[in-house]
């Protein structure tokens, strides 16, 4: 198989894809695998991600074919061409040919075509323009290929026209780079993402949010970060500015792995109101500002000790805050990093206890219902930890019986 033959790529031998491009390249319609997929092959990149394919076939001949096919189909996005084909446990996304008729920066309106250079002519890079037809030949009609081979993201055309169509794009052209780039960022994209960067604060903090999540956790994050910031787009971005040494830091720690909220929190926030403020332009959900704080709050109980005491802490915090307290101070610098990886892999296969006792161990004691119940529940709780949870069920029962009697 050359490059231009794909013919035995895997995503060409799925069964919902080989499937759908059966059914769409007949009776004078024609079907191509697009995007994400036909990219990250020629990256020899494992993870094919999604399925895109697009075809000359209106959405209501789509529909009617896949279904008289025995799969099922939704409308997802059938005003702009785009219907959900299910089967085989996966989904695809089948896409009519479009052409942009109008733009505002932030949606198109497009008229259906049957021009598939004029589809790829439309798109934002080059890489993702390429095109799979269901014998494997590979269509490249805008240079792709050529910057895959170098590892450049290089937009469609006028890169500053592209960037008008939609704003999104520019930071579209640094997640892309940190993802997929070597070297230096295309110098072209780079100047008309700089120019357009006012233009930015049209966007909603929901798409915002999207393409920050998947940037912060690329291969080049932390390139790419520095670059947005010595551009003054990213200030732009976050109302302020990001830490690049800490940020550094983080994405040596802990490499390709990570959640996205840990990263925010590394980057842009210090204090609770930081969190506000990116949960309010990144559109973070509630689980994601809460794990910001969390992992503030963690590394300020983390970082006063040097593995002493560990498993207590683990045991109060959980261990997601456990492991996040410990990366955001070593990112902070506040706990060398391999102190850090060293505490993390010492209660690795350490199994958090719960507590044996309950309220009710307390009230059988003949202790009345009431806020005395939680003191010494709270109180036979420390001391259990302070024993290192040696203590089982019975022990801490004969511990609670001389506690309340010696309060009587």
């Amino acid at each position: 198989m050359t490059e231009t033959d794909l013919s035995s790529a895997p995503f060409l031998t799925d069964p919902l894809v080989k499937k759908v491009l059966a059914l769409l390249s007949s009776d004078g319609e024609e079907a191509r695998v697009v995007g994400g997929a036909v990219r990250n092959h020629l990256m020899g990149l494992p993870d094919w991600g999604d399925i895109d394919i697009a075809t000359t076939a209106l959405p209501e001949e789509v529909v009617r074919r896949a279904e008289a096919a025995g799969l099922k189909t939704a409308p997802t996005g059938i005003e702009h061409g785009t219907v959900t084909v299910i089967g085989h446990h996966r989904i695809a996304e089948v896409t009519t040919l479009r052409v942009d008729v109008e733009t505002d920066g932030r949606r198109a309106t497009v008229r259906f075509g049957r021009d598939w250079e004029a589809d790829a002519e439309r798109r934002d890079f080059t890489m993702n323009a390429l095109s799979v037809d269901a014998h494997g030949r590979l269509h490249d009609t805008v240079g792709g290929l050529a910057d895959i081979r170098a590892r450049r993201v290089r937009f469609i055309g006028s890169a500053d026209r592209r960037i008008a169509e939609d704003r999104l794009r520019v930071l579209r052209f640094f997640r892309f780079h940190a993802a997929y780039g070597e070297g230096a960022p295309d110098a072209v994209g780079l100047d008309a993402a700089i120019r357009a960067r006012q233009t930015l604060g049209a966007l909603s903090a929901e798409r915002i949010g999207i393409e920050m999540r998947k940037l912060v956790v690329a291969r080049r994050a932390a390139d790419t970060i520095a670059l947005m910031q010595e551009s003054g787009i990213l200030p732009l971005v976050v109302a302020g500015v990001a830490d690049l040494v800490a940020f550094r830091r983080l994405c040596l720690f802990f490499g390709g792995e990570g959640p996205p909220a840990l990263r925010f929190a590394v980057a842009f926030a210090r204090i609770a109101e930081d969190v506000e403020r990116i949960a309010r332009r990144f559109r973070l959900s509630g689980k994601e500002r809460d794990r910001m704080l969390t992992a503030i709050a963690a590394h300020q109980v983390l970082q006063a000790g040097e593995g002493a005491g560990d498993r207590a802490s683990l045991y109060r915090l959980g261990r997601e805050a456990f492991a996040d307290g410990l990366a955001y101070g070593a990112a902070l610098g506040r706990i060398p990093g391999e102190v850090a990886l060293g505490r993390m892999k010492a209660v690795e296969g350490w199994a958090v206890p719960s507590f044996p006792l309950s309220g009710r161990d307390v009230v059988e004691q003949g202790v009345d219902r009431g806020p005395r119940v939680g003191v010494l529940l709270r109180d036979i709780e420390r001391w259990w930890i302070a024993e290192d949870f040696a203590p089982d069920a019975d022990a801490l029962r004969r511990r609670l019986q001389m506690m309340v009697a010696a309060q009587q």
